[in-house]
């Protein structure tokens, strides 16, 4: 019997021509795999026009001294849902841990924590999620589409967004330039 391989704390880079405009070079940060399906939050792309006081003048919370920063398109599962990734030195009521790399949490107090400078040291925000149903990634792997590549919390915390695509491909080994001459056209 073949033994599942999971990707939970891994990274999912969208192949040129995935046939999926929204996933038009999209790199997703796997947070939960197993085998009743996986949940990953999408840190490729940023949010035209919304930042991230806005995000706390919508739930109510004074942004206090924290910086503006561009809210990150998640996915299309549930695109009014926001989500933290985060370093893993803040844990809230909710908080999950995602392969001892980084951490994930999705309530408020993770927002409230950090515009009053007492939550994790490193975060982003993303609104919306990728979901896939128990096998549906697994499936979708072993067709054109995406590679996983495992890679560190540098690629959330230390890499500017438009550049992170790259970077996956780069710590693959692989110059993304030699995908194809419709490379980033979907």
């Amino acid at each position: 019997m073949e033994t599942a391989t999971f990707l939970t704390g891994q990274f999912l880079l969208a192949m040129p021509g995935i046939g999926d405009p929204r996933f038009d070079q999209a790199v997703i940060a796997v947070c939960a795999h197993d085998e009743k399906g996986a949940i990953g939050i999408g840190i490729g792309a940023q949010v035209a026009g919304l930042g991230f006081h806005d995000v706390l003048e919508q739930v109510k919370i004074d942004p206090g001294e924290t910086p503006n920063v561009p809210i990150h398109f998640g996915g299309p599962v549930e695109t009014r849902r926001g989500f933290v990734l985060h370093s893993r030195d803040w844990s809230g009521q909710d908080t999950i841990d995602v392969a001892g790399k980084w951490s994930l949490s999705g309530t408020l107090d993770a927002l409230r924590a950090i515009a009053e400078g007492r939550g994790p040291t490193r975060w982003l925000i993303a609104l919306g999620y990728a979901g896939w149903a128990a096998g549906q990634l697994d499936g979708e792997m072993t067709r054109h589409g995406w590679l996983n590549v495992a890679d560190d919390e540098g690629m959330l915390f230390d890499t500017d967004t438009a550049e992170r695509w790259t970077r996956g491909f780069t710590v693959a080994g692989i110059d993304p330039k030699l995908l194809g001459n419709e490379s980033g056209h979907a």
